[in-house]
């Protein structure tokens, strides 16, 4: 199951102080990608190349111990190469990292750098996720070691109908407080991801540290939950994020570090995050609407992408930050309103972000992206479009029409250097085409990865189009 919001705004049944709802907003227009591009800035390589990254959550959370991360095997990295993606979020826990305070498992580690391998190998960007779901194995879930768990002998009473709504009992939100204020258990979170770090921040296939999955608090008596979170996200996750930023840094100097509001955004709440002084930070929103998860229909009157979009570009705007968007997708994505849903999100999210990831890349039902057989689910295939992995300059435009397959990228070559395309499987392969100081090299058909040579200062167009009947992919 995703970490969704589908109860947090209905927690009033729950807790008093968790009983207000964002008032609701009205549709508007959506703004232009071009009037992010002067206040967000893009994802970038060692190159200096711009990165867009495209991809799935990948997991295991049934199995543990000896077994953990035993559902995860090669075909999840070559079966997203396949289908145009770059990007998989790697969930990790640590309970498994540090069962026991001090004894970190070398067992866990090797066999998250044998999926690290394959990712390499399929040349897919990976970002480690410390996940959580309602804290931890205290509480029956998986994340914070048991041992870092302090409750006070606060009450727990286990909601298995609706999980999240776990994350407003009483002994939950404590252990989040001694999490975010006990000194030991600041040490102990640091090292943690000290030992991730030293042991992963070579390794090619890493992009980024994600410090923490939705990170969740205490409210407090007579406290509405917009109100809450901006108070947690300012008095505790700032400098928590700072502290492990400089935790980090002593072992990797170059690797982002991606932070991450409450859950709550996802209602159209800015956050209340401060500064986080590290000049490689992205932030990382997850993108999931209360109604949706609980099974409704997407309603496009609502004007809930709209919201969504412009409170959450406010905070990486101020702060000069990239976004990736961490999680995002429905659970019912074959109601009548989902196809438009895939449309109005995947154009949304490529407005202001550098990327995203789905949940779940898992073969099967539910949220998995794919059936058993590897065929995208319902609605799901609109995520796998043609897009650029890496561009050698600045861009001017980036834009994909569905209705015409056709994908459009513009940039000012600024240096020597490659410009990636990625073309998802197609029936009839693409067509690409460069106007410009510019030539293809390495395209073919289906599935390639072409990419864009090109002199610095000039002005490239690619155009990436659906081919005709005979399944070629003609180039300059």
């Amino acid at each position: 199951m995703a970490l969704v919001v589908a109860s947090v705004l209905a927690a009033g049944a729950l807790a008093p102080a968790a009983s207000a709802r964002p008032a609701p907003v009205s549709p508007s227009p959506p703004p232009s990608s071009s009037s992010y591009d002067r206040v967000i800035p893009p994802l970038t390589d060692d190159r200096g190349r711009t990165l867009t990254l495209r991809g799935w959550n990948v997991e295991d959370k049934a199995n543990r111990g000896e077994d953990a991360l035993s559902a995860i095997t090669e075909r999840h990295f070559r079966d997203l190469r396949a289908n145009g993606f770059n990007f998989a979020r790697l969930l990790v826990f640590w309970d498994d990292l540090e069962p026991r305070r001090g004894q970190y498992s070398a067992r866990y580690l090797h066999k998250i750098e044998r999926i690290l391998d394959w990712a390499r190998k399929h040349r897919v960007h990976v970002l480690i996720d410390a996940h959580q779901d309602v804290f931890g194995p205290a509480f029956g879930h998986r994340g914070i070691p048991e041992w870092a768990t302090r409750t006070d002998g606060l009450p727990f009473t286990p909601n298995p109908d609706d999980w999240f709504s776990e994350y407003f009992q009483p002994a939950v939100q404590r252990a989040f407080t001694h999490l975010y204020e006990d000194p030991d258990l600041q040490r102990a979170q640091a090292a943690m991801w000290q030992v991730l770090a030293d042991r992963f921040g070579r390794h090619p296939a890493v992009i980024g540290y994600d410090l923490i999955n939705e990170p969740m608090g205490e409210l407090r008596e007579g406290e509405d939950l917009p109100t809450a979170a901006r108070r947690i996200e300012a008095e505790h996750l700032t400098p928590m994020y700072n502290r492990l930023a400089r935790a980090v840094r002593t072992k990797d100097r170059d690797t982002w570090i991606f932070v991450e509001p409450t859950p709550i955004v996802g209602e159209g709440v800015p956050t209340g995050l401060g500064r986080i002084k590290d000049n490689r930070t992205v932030y990382a929103p997850h993108f999931y609407n209360t109604a949706m998860e609980a099974g409704a229909d997407y309603d496009p009157g609502a004007g809930w992408i709209g919201a969504y979009e412009a409170a959450v570009t406010a905070y990486p705007a101020r702060h000069r930050m990239p976004v990736v968007v961490g999680e995002w997708g429905p659970l019912n994505n074959a109601l009548p309103n989902m196809g438009r849903f895939y449309r109005e999100a995947v154009a949304s999210l490529n407005r202001y972000s550098s990327g995203w990831a789905g949940y779940v890349w898992c073969y099967g039902g539910g949220y998995c992206a794919v059936d058993e057989r590897g065929r995208f689910r319902t609605n799901k295939e609109q995520t796998a479009t043609p897009y650029a992995p890496a561009v050698a300059g600045t861009v001017r435009s980036d834009t994909y029409d569905a209705g015409t397959r056709t994908y459009r990228l513009a940039y000012r070559a600024a240096r020597p250097g490659v410009t990636e395309l990625s073309l998802p499987p197609a029936t009839r392969g693409w067509r690409v085409t460069v106007t410009g100081p510019a030539r293809v090299l390495g395209a073919s058909s289906r599935g390639a990865w072409p990419v864009v040579l090109a002199r610095p200062g000039g002005e490239v167009v690619v155009t990436v189009r659906e081919a005709g009947p005979y399944g070629r992919t003609d180039h300059p």
